[in-house]
């Protein structure tokens, strides 16, 4: 068994909707939630595709250039043929904070390929990517808004999106140059696209000693992936390694080229994936996410018992903090689930900066369970909405993996933990982004069964 895949992903809920992907494209995955030792993949056996959480969304390019050497040293030395640097959707960037360029322009040092692919749109979730402009549905009726338009991205609280030409957006993040292969080439026989790309490619050559040119596929209808991955397959071959940027399309189309697509959603087996639940109680779920589609998601659950938090608070109260960690406990030891989320009935605090409210409600999680764990009450299953919140509260947990147990919407997956502490190993996470899911996906998660 060869790997043939390998992804880091820049936040957690990403990296576990690409792990959604490989499992139910039929290969042996395992996310990791850092470079893995060589006893852990001996523990886990042969794969083929391996990921990495990460947390690089959030980070400066400085802060990069120190964590993600080591990712490319991994890949490259295991060899791994595509690597997917996995980013979300939308690709919401900045130059200041998780500049995909400043990505590409390290991890490009460690494959072969002298210039970047980046693969836009993601139709299952309502992302398009047309002639290199960027589209995303927004609510439950689905109205589709160019990316600069949109109602809740082009006010991100941190990286809002005021570019829909992924070309200029990425110009502006550290790449010198990307070429746009539009979705009407892919109606052409294939030897005429690959000779189309390969005039791109060779438009693309840098001469700046480092990678910081590329070139942008379309995707617009999922019709379009097996051309798309087609041609990332190819220029891997052509060229030893390539690296590909974008959201878990990059995947899709890598699988749909293979002609491996779909075929089973119970594909990784009994070997990792489909791990029996080991853990009995209620859930507990954390809304860190201030998106309007996660309070109308809070609103529409129905199951749990439902928690306010302050934000102001949560930051600076630690009396407080104590008194709703305990709060939670008391609900949970009584089995009812419980939902906990940051309250905007008010409004959004603009005091508040966001990564500082992410990293407090992570810590929030992280003192929740401890309490649960000192007070010897079992938890069935956890639920974290919010990209931040999702990746800094995994990264404080003493885990080393997680693995594909199934999908509650598309980008939302629910996963296994893999840890040397038994009061979390085998335990059911649900890590959503912000923006994803459908408006019952809390009392979703009640549906997945856990031992009673």
């Amino acid at each position: 068994m060869s790997l043939r895949f390998g992804w880091y992903g820049d936040d957690f809920t990403g990296a576990t909707d690409t792990l959604a992907v490989a499992a139910r494209a039929n290969l042996r995955s395992m996310l990791f939630l850092d470079v893995p030792t060589e006893a852990q993949l001996a523990r886990i056996g042969p794969l083929q595709a391996i990921g990495i959480a990460g947390t690089a969304r959030g980070m400066s390019p400085q802060q990069m250039q120190s964590c993600l050497p080591k990712i490319g040293r991994f890949f490259r030395d295991q060899q791994v043929p595509v690597l997917h640097y996995k980013c979300c959707s939308t690709f919401d960037s900045a130059a200041h904070t998780g500049s995909l360029g400043a990505a590409v322009n390290i991890l490009g040092d460690y494959v072969q390929a002298p210039f970047a692919l980046f693969v836009g749109g993601q139709p299952d979730i309502g992302r398009y990517c047309c002639f290199g402009n960027l589209f995303a549905a927004a609510g439950d009726c689905g109205q589709v808004h160019r990316i600069d338009r949109h109602p809740t991205m082009q006010c991100h609280p941190v990286t809002p999106m005021h570019e829909a030409d992924l070309r200029l957006h990425l110009q502006s993040q550290a790449m010198a140059d990307v070429i746009s292969i539009p979705y009407t080439a892919y109606q052409q026989q294939p030897a005429v696209l690959d000779a189309h790309v390969d005039r791109a490619i060779h438009r693309c050559a840098s001469t700046q000693g480092k990678m910081d040119t590329g070139v942008l596929f379309d995707v617009s209808d999922s019709t379009q992936l097996a051309s798309v991955g087609r041609q990332i397959l190819r220029i891997a071959h052509n060229h030893g390694t390539a690296l590909v940027v974008g959201s878990s399309v990059v995947l899709q189309a890598v699988a749909a080229a293979e002609n491996t697509g779909e075929r089973s959603h119970r594909a990784l087996g009994h070997a990792i994936g489909d791990r029996q639940p080991t853990h009995s109680g209620p859930t507990f779920v954390l809304a860190g996410s201030l998106s309007p589609v996660t309070a109308a998601q809070v609103g529409a659950a129905s199951g749990y018992v439902k928690l306010p938090l302050q934000a102001r608070l949560l930051l600076n109260d630690a009396a407080y903090r104590a008194a709703q960690c305990q709060h939670i406990c008391d609900q949970l030891s009584a089995n009812r689930h419980v939902l906990a989320y940051v309250d905007q009935q008010n409004g959004r605090d603009n005091a508040i900066q966001s990564a500082d409210l992410a990293a407090a409600t992570a810590r929030f999680v992280y003192s929740t369970l401890q309490l649960l764990a000192e007070q010897g009450i079992h938890l069935g299953q956890l639920g974290i909405a919010g990209g931040d919140t999702s990746s800094q509260a995994i990264a404080q947990l003493d885990l080393w993996a997680l693995s594909y147990s199934g999908v509650l919407s598309p980008g939302v997956t629910v996963c296994s933990m893999h840890s040397d502490n038994p009061a979390l190993d085998g335990l059911t996470v649900m890590l959503k982004g912000g923006q994803m899911g459908s408006e019952d996906i809390f009392d979703k998660l009640l549906q997945v069964p856990v031992t009673r």
